[in-house]
């Protein structure tokens, strides 16, 4: 019984043990599931604050983001302002290869107009200055490397491309303004316009937002006079509505009626827009425009004749301890042999912290390449007070440019220019002189009144030039080299001589010394008459009038005559060089459109941007093709022409010779535009000379492959290819049945020397003279051309040309003082013949130069004598001369 009981216990106890084993294993394992599931609690508890957190972030980083843009958007105006103004300083190099502008240097600019802009908390007041300073850093950094007269046409440029893109101005007004189309006028209803202002005013009014002008003006004609006689027309409100057209609009009415003040008009267009400053003219001070200098940006002097730029450097490094005798400026003047002295120079400068002056840098072009790398070597790893300036002219063409690209991108560019105007230029003339020069001769008096006529004739000469053709026909370096030499030859004579020798000295002044420049005779003679008129014993009797109201002074020091200058002399005016006013006004008219094709070959083809531009660009060209294509006559038939007569006379032969001509002219139009109207149809890949031809008719220009067929002209497109068709009008009644014209248009003749060596010939034949003893002789009529029925016995009546720096009067049959504003006037018919050279009376004639366009010069053709009371030193000063195109 125990037994059993003690066994009953043991097996209790047992499946009480194996029980506890079971729980303790199953609390344990409930344990086990309990910290499981407690720590995959707190993973998920911590993954879900993990992913909330990081969402919390991204909702922020999307705020920040928005907000960052918010804020890059307000600051965004500042941005696209440089951004503009990069891509337009970078296509300065169109208007002069000099003008090379990098990144790098724009970037240097940009920073530094970021500093010195004022702060603000307003963010918008902060971008306004900010845009401020980028764009007056920015074109004051590029216009002290510009010419002066390119910086009006930049200045222009960036003040236009601002507006438009700040959509302040359209599109369509600025193409107008630069194209400015003019339709074919003969005369002008109104006595106070112009054929050619009438035609633009016409061309205007073909347009929506200038319908009407040319009613208003032949109807108002009082009102629209007081703007076109007005001193200041750009100052003047337009009459009636047309006041309230836009900035821009108005900029086109007035070139129309005055394009001679454009270049006023321009500048108050700029301040308006921009601001004064952006228009001062005045030039930064040396010592300034060297802190933007360092080792790596040289500096390079841009030179003009008669400037040396040496002198700013050398004043600068004497207040900087920088000079010859310390032996730590390096002055080379390059030419032969001096590349090693260079090269050496700008190693040891750089070594030990010198200054380097190259001069003449565009002397040397096969070294050229050599100093790219040397300054690239020296210029990163240099002493601090390491520095190189270099001095080089430009070339006359881009094609000629020699100055590698790498060296002016980098250097701190800088113009220098002579002085302007008569006062400026007779003062630093006379600033050549000491009052010890002035006194050292023994005939004192005399030499001092001679070297003030010789300073007022290179002043002359000097100044002239800015009249363009009409003061020069080439524009020559005259330099103070020559008026010192000429001041040395005067003393040596007067001190050989008992007397003054007028002739001597004017013979070497104008033929040698000053003459040893000039090229052409016509300009050769100009500089006779005017040492004949300035140096002559008149001088020396009270009674020298060097222009008017400006008598040659007494005898003074040096110091009297600078101030005889500053209270005698009359202002600035053509009249100071005996020339009339419509000198400037045909100067400025020049270069006001000089100015504006500039403008319209800067603007970027693809404006409006994207495929549409292209189209847009591509319809232009296509257009004005198919009209020329058009109009295109036939070619002449030339054996069915000379099938007709079996005459041969000089007339007849000029006749086929001016149908050869055409044909080879005609043919080559044909020939170019067909196979580019293949090329814009996709139909022939387009080659260089037909990129060329698109180029010309986009910009309605005469194409080169044209113009080297054709007689020279200054006109658009458009208005020379009118003169061609009526030319093929001439020759269609010419050729008809060869009966000479009645009067014939010289000017649409491809060799007017030709036909008026065909008149000589003709009267040499018929009257049995020696060709070589004949001169032609001519009459000017009081008739036009329709007042001719047939043509004359002997000689022929020609019409279309043009006189400028003088005026035709037809009740006295003299040449006349010109009418003011009236700058080419037609002239009447002229009546040609030939007679023998000994019969010729010259007496009371001027020998007026025939040009074939304004540009003069080489276009030159014949000489007329014409009859005249003024001595014809008046007009060879004043620069008349005919013309066959205006």
């Amino acid at each position: 019984m125990k037994l059993e009981l003690s066994t009953q216990q043991n097996l209790c106890q047992i499946e009480l043990k194996r029980l506890e084993d079971e729980l303790l294993s199953k609390l344990s394992a409930a344990e086990g599931n309990f910290l499981r599931d407690t720590a995959l609690v707190e993973q998920l508890e911590y993954t879900k604050n993990t992913a909330r957190h990081i969402h919390n972030k991204a909702v922020a980083a999307r705020e920040n983001e928005i907000k960052t843009n918010d804020a890059r958007d307000l600051y965004r105006p500042a941005a696209e302002r440089a951004a503009l103004l990069y891509f337009i300083i970078k296509e300065l190099h169109n208007i002069n290869p000099m003008y090379q502008y990098s990144l790098k240097a724009f970037n240097k600019v940009f920073l530094k107009a970021l500093a010195r802009a004022p702060g603000d908390e307003d963010v918008s007041v902060r971008v306004l200055s900010l845009t401020e300073a980028i764009t007056h850093s920015a074109l004051q950094y590029t216009c002290q490397g510009l010419f002066q007269r390119d910086r009006l046409t930049f200045l222009t440029h960036t003040a236009l491309q601002i507006l438009l893109a700040r959509g302040f101005i359209v599109a369509q007004d600025l193409e107008l303004l630069l194209r400015f189309p003019v339709e074919v006028c003969q005369s002008s209803p109104v006595c106070f316009l112009s054929a050619q202002a009438w035609g633009a005013i016409r061309s205007l009014s073909m347009l929506d937002a200038f319908r009407g002008l040319d009613r208003d003006v032949e109807g108002s004609p009082k009102r629209w006079r007081k703007l076109v006689e007005s001193e200041c027309p750009e100052r003047e409100r337009l009459p009636q509505d047309w006041k309230n057209k836009s900035p821009l609009q108005r900029l086109i009415i007035l070139r129309a009626f005055r394009p001679d003040r454009m270049t006023y008009a321009l500048r108050n267009f700029i301040e308006d827009s921009l601001d004064s400053k952006y228009v001062d003219d005045s030039r930064m001070e040396f010592e300034k425009c060297f802190e933007e200098c360092n080792p790596s940006t040289p500096v390079f002097f841009i030179l003009s004749p008669g400037v040396n730029p040496v002198k700013d450097v050398e004043t600068l490094g004497l207040k900087l301890g920088f000079t010859p005798d310390q032996g730590n400026l390096h002055n080379v003047s390059l030419g032969q042999g001096q590349e090693i002295v260079a090269e050496r120079a700008l190693e040891t400068a750089a070594k030990k912290g010198h200054w380097v002056i190259l001069q003449n840098v565009h002397l040397l072009e096969r070294w050229l390449g050599r100093l790219e790398e040397l300054l690239e070597n020296t210029g990163s790893d240099a002493h601090s007070n390491y520095r190189v300036f270099m001095s080089g002219e430009p070339s006359s063409s881009s094609h000629e440019h020699l100055i590698p690209r790498t060296i002016l991108e980098n250097a701190l560019k800088l113009t220098t220019e002579p002085p302007t105007g008569m006062n400026s230029s007779l003062h630093a003339a006379l600033d050549n002189f000491t009052q010890d020069t002035l006194e050292m001769c023994s005939h004192e008096q005399e030499f001092k009144g001679l070297v003030f006529s010789l300073c007022y004739f290179h002043a002359c000469v000097t100044e002239r030039r800015k009249f363009g053709p009409q003061g020069w026909n080439h524009r020559y370096p005259f330099n103070t080299g020559d008026l010192t030499i000429s001041a040395s030859v005067l003393y040596n004579y007067l001190e050989a001589s008992t007397k003054v020798p007028w002739e001597d000295l004017c013979y070497l002044f104008g033929e040698i010394i000053y003459g040893g420049h000039i090229t052409d005779e016509w300009d050769r003679k100009l500089c006779r008459t005017y040492l004949q008129e300035f140096i002559n014993p008149k001088m020396f009797e009270g009674e020298l009038f060097l222009c008017p109201g400006f008598l040659a002074p007494p005898d003074l020091d040096l110091t009297g005559y600078h101030s005889y200058v500053d209270e005698r002399l009359p202002s600035e005016s053509p009249c100071l060089y005996s020339m009339h006013p419509n000198a400037e006004i045909e100067f400025m008219t020049a270069t006001s459109d000089a100015l504006f094709k500039t403008l319209l070959e800067l603007q970027p083809r693809d404006s409006s941007t994207g495929e549409g531009a292209a189209q847009c660009t591509e319809e232009k060209v296509k257009s004005a093709l198919d009209e020329l294509l058009e109009k295109l006559p036939e070619e002449y038939d030339l054996a069915e022409l000379m099938s007709k007569t079996a005459e041969r006379s000089p007339y007849i032969l000029v006749c086929l010779q001016e149908c050869e001509r055409m044909n080879l002219l005609l043919a080559e139009i044909h020939r170019s535009l067909t196979e580019l109207d293949l090329g814009l149809k996709g139909e022939r890949s387009l080659s260089s000379d037909m990129e060329q031809l698109q180029t010309a008719l986009f910009y309605d220009s005469v194409p080169e492959s044209w113009s080297r067929l054709a007689f020279p002209s200054t006109k658009t497109l458009a208005l020379w290819f009118s003169d061609v068709l009526a030319q093929c009008r001439e020759l269609d009644t010419w050729t008809q049945d060869f009966v000479f014209p009645a009067v014939v248009w010289i000017s649409g003749l491809f060799s007017p020397q030709s036909f008026l060596t065909a008149i000589l010939q003709s009267i040499a034949r018929k009257n049995k003279w020696p060709l070589d003893r004949m001169s032609l002789c001519v009459d000017v009529t009081k008739k036009t051309k329709d007042d001719y029925g047939h043509p004359p016995r002997e000689g022929a009546y020609i019409h279309g040309l043009f006189i400028e720096g003088a005026r035709w009067d037809s009740s006295s049959g003299l040449l006349s003082e010109a009418v003011l504003k009236e700058l080419t006037p037609a002239m009447p018919v002229l009546y040609i013949r030939a007679i023998p050279i000994d019969q010729q009376d010259v007496r009371n004639t001027y020998e007026c130069p025939v040009y074939r366009t304004k540009h003069r010069g080489s276009t030159y053709i014949w000489s007329f004598r014409l009859k005249t009371q003024q001595p014809p030193a008046k007009w060879v000063l004043a620069g008349t001369a005919l013309l066959l195109s205006v």
